[in-house]
């Protein structure tokens, strides 16, 4: 997965926590988090068409999903991702 945030922001480090949180949970041992600082590297965010941030991709397994925000809300994170039915 990858988190695309701009900086040491208080959103942008509250959705790392908050994805931590939900993957040590939810996928122990079994995941991986690419942070994407913007400031540091703008190209990347083309690639992504990240138009927000912080904004979550995850690739893997398909279909591509992004979530958009802080990621405090742990139910529309976890069926963003996937793991949970809609």
């Amino acid at each position: 997965m990858r988190l695309y945030v701009a900086g040491q922001t208080p959103k942008s480090v509250a959705a790392f926590a908050n994805l931590k949180k939900l993957c040590e949970e939810h996928l122990p041992g079994r995941y991986r988090i690419e942070v994407i600082d913007l400031l540091v590297q703008p190209q990347l965010a083309a690639g992504d068409q990240i138009v927000a941030i912080p904004t979550l991709v995850r690739k893997l397994p398909e279909p591509l999903r992004r979530i958009v925000g802080d990621l405090r809300n742990s139910e529309r994170t976890l069926v963003g991702l996937n793991l949970r039915p809609s």
